[in-house]
């Protein structure tokens, strides 16, 4: 576009820059929409397409004469793919505004407080932001004759036949006004999608990107016996055209007539007068985000009386009495500069991925893990690609892919090194197995590893004991193994950390951390070893039951598969390594430098009431036990076992302060007693619950 202007006589072209940009972005945003509303293959993170269309619609504020009708700030959803069957809204369904950051969130509050009287006190509703697909399902006369997707707004797709599938969602309500739309979110539990790609994998496949697309990719099948086969899950948060049922003044009221009908409701929706309260469940549930069995990206926080909403009113594609608070993005594109591998301590090679760095989900990263060498071939990342890269809380970033149409037309696909980076040995794959091995007992990268894991909290925590020091220990060749470790003088130590002053204290520190290791419970010794498949818990029971490491060296496989909780994968574990002379020569390096092998931790010779039952244990204890590990050893104690998670085989769940959601709700749905901690300590007593 350009301007024409006249300025004595003379004209002028100008070039238009913001309707230029305008142009592109709507062009853009267009494509982005059919992606990921219709295709369900977005091209670019939610974050990148939000900067997008805030970008767009400040220009269309800032220069009112460039905004249309049809532009995508004003519009929802993509258009319906003809693939089914179009269904026109009785009530549009719109999307909400964002607000990405507290500050945008008190600013939606300011605009509220101005669009109300003084006398309309606004009390606040606060739902989670759930990750996944809206419907709108439609029951006559309490039958469920109809759903659909959002598509346009206006009009969405036919999925009745897959939405039919889906668990939780009754097929007739008795009771149920003569018209009731229900709408809500269909969504795929993180349990069942991590499943789901293990499948995949298994099967030659190439994994799913993330429970969103997986959820909207299997709820639009042509074949519902596919989308049956996927476990969907559904929330339901609003009433559309509703007629013959009760009135309704309330959010409230809505989630109560929701349940009432035998709809799933999710159990986090809170209430709030105080916009201060709202601001920190926002806060709380930012940091929580991962606790849930499904992924949520955000709180939608609205007005909780409908009256005050019907207000206030809506814009042409999202309500003003609602706002969604945008949890940072944990998505973002950077370049894969090249793909190394680095060594672990069972010699397990893993490829990862050096990325240009990037600041995504609350910090900056560099590297991101690939996992094996099958996920780099089905991922098909190659050196030079633009990559998503994902980083979810405290979990390791990962790659989920490449962005194609960026690609170098040159590039080639990467192929996995054929000897160790470390020791140049040659790298083994077995067949069946998925990870690629390098055997070297003296590879220094094992070797370092080893000694790290050996020397990390949960094991002999050997405070000062940290990579540089270790890899400098390697290095020199003073230490070989973790034996070694209990043998290295001060002088030793002082040759790798250079002379100074200040270094003489971090040995002198350092030596006093290694003598104190020499009196660890014998069951850190085991998690220290790196005995592949044993953690904590079988750990502790190994250690219970033959009381030393010589004994446990002696038991056969049999005998340590005898204790109620090692399977059979563990007891074999154990024995292999055990039986293996180059461990036996660590375990006698390790005694011969004094280092205690026969330290039980805890209570011993107590009844073994608990054999056979499983008590998950959650929250925070501050009653009878000290802490929540005091609990799980008592219990383990007792011949007991404490696991992480709540399944079918669970006993009982000790819920504590502060505890998570999502085990009380799996507890509630396998019929699981919920007990306090009045009751583990009868359960600690007397074996059973009262």
């Amino acid at each position: 576009m350009l301007f024409w202007l006249a300025k004595v006589g003379t004209v002028v072209n100008k070039p238009d820059q913001d309707y230029d940009r305008a142009t592109e972005l709507r062009i853009q945003i267009a494509a982005h929409d059919q992606a990921y509303h219709g295709l369900d293959e977005p091209l670019v993170p939610d974050a990148d397409y939000d900067e997008l269309v805030r970008e767009l619609i400040a220009i269309e504020e800032r220069r009112p004469d460039l905004a249309t009708s049809d532009s995508p700030s004003v519009s929802v959803g993509s258009e319906p793919n003809e693939m089914f069957t179009p269904v026109e809204h009785e009530v549009p369904m719109m999307s909400l505004d964002n607000a990405m950051d507290l500050k945008e969130l008190d600013a939606w509050h300011e605009r509220i407080l101005k669009g109300l009287d003084a006398s309309d006190k606004p009390k606040f509703v606060c739902e989670l932001k759930f990750d996944g697909l809206a419907v709108s399902i439609r029951y006559d006369d309490g039958e469920l004759i109809q759903a659909a997707t959002r598509g346009n707004g206006r009009v969405g797709e036919d999925v009745t036949h897959n939405v039919l599938t889906i668990r939780g969602i009754p097929h007739r309500i008795d009771g149920a006004p003569k018209i009731l739309e229900v709408r809500g979110e269909v969504y795929l539990p993180i349990s069942d999608f991590d499943e789901l790609n293990r499948q995949q994998l298994a099967n030659g496949g190439a994994p799913f990107a993330n429970p969103r697309n997986t959820a909207a990719g299997s709820l639009r099948q042509k074949d519902p016996e596919v989308t049956a086969s996927r476990n969907l899950a559904f929330w339901s948060y609003q009433l559309g055209q509703v007629s013959g049922g009760p009135v309704i003044s309330s959010s409230e009221e809505t989630f109560a007539l929701l349940e009432s009908l035998g709809l799933p409701v999710n159990p986090e929706i809170q209430e709030f007068s105080d916009f201060a309260d709202v601001r920190e469940f926002c806060e709380n549930w930012m940091g929580k985000r991962h606790e849930p069995d499904y992924e949520i990206d955000g709180v939608v926080v609205k007005l909780a009386d409908l009256t005050q909403r019907e207000k206030l009113g809506s814009t042409s594609r999202a309500p003003r009495w609602a706002i969604a608070f945008k949890f940072p993005p944990e998505e973002k594109i950077t370049r894969l500069m090249k793909i190394d591998v680095s060594v672990g301590r069972t010699g397990r090679a893993t490829p990862f991925a050096v990325l240009e760095p990037i600041f995504v989900g609350g910090s900056t990263v560099s590297m991101a893990t690939l996992h094996n060498e099958d996920q780099v071939a089905a991922k098909d990342v190659r050196p030079g690609d633009m990559v998503v890269v994902r980083k979810a809380g405290d979990v390791i970033p990962e790659v989920v892919g490449p962005v194609v149409t960026e690609r170098d037309t040159k590039s080639e696909p990467w192929s996995f090194p054929k000897t160790c980076p470390s020791c140049s040995s040659a790298l083994v794959r077995s067949d069946g197995d998925a990870n690629t091995y390098c055997l070297s007992r003296t590879c220094p990268a094992r070797v370092e590893t080893g000694i790290i894991h050996f020397a990390s909290r949960n094991a002999l925590d050997i405070e000062g004991l940290g990579e540089r020091t270790v890899r400098g220990l390697v290095t020199q060749g003073l230490v070989r193994d973790v034996g070694d470790l209990f043998g290295l003088t001060k002088n030793q130590l002082l040759e790798v950390l250079v002379a100074d002053a200040s270094n003489e204290t971090l040995v002198n520190n350092l030596m006093t951390a290694i003598n104190e290791a020499r009196e660890r419970p014998l069951s850190n010794v085991l998690i220290g070893l790196g005995i592949e498949h044993l953690g904590p818990t079988a750990a502790e029971m190994i250690a219970r039951r033959f009381g030393s490491v010589e004994a446990i060296a002696n038991a056969d496989v049999a005998e340590i598969e005898a204790i109620d909780g090692i399977g059979p994968v563990i007891a074999q574990s154990v024995a292999d390594f055990f039986s293996d002379s180059h461990n036996q020569l660590v375990i006698d390096k390790l005694k011969s430098n004094g280092v205690r092998l026969d330290l039980v931790d805890g209570e011993t010779d107590v009844p073994q009431i608990l054999v056979g039952r499983s008590v998950v244990v959650t929250g925070s204890l501050d009653g009878w036990f000290i802490s929540r590990e005091e609990a799980k050893k008592a219990i383990v104690a007792r011949g007991g076992k404490s696991p992480g998670s709540v399944s079918k085989s669970t006993y009982a769940l000790v819920v504590g302060a502060e505890a998570g959601q999502s085990k009380l709700d799996k507890a509630e749905e396998l019929g699981v007693p919920v007990v306090g901690e009045t009751e583990l300590r009868l359960l600690i007593e007397i074996g059973e619950l009262p």
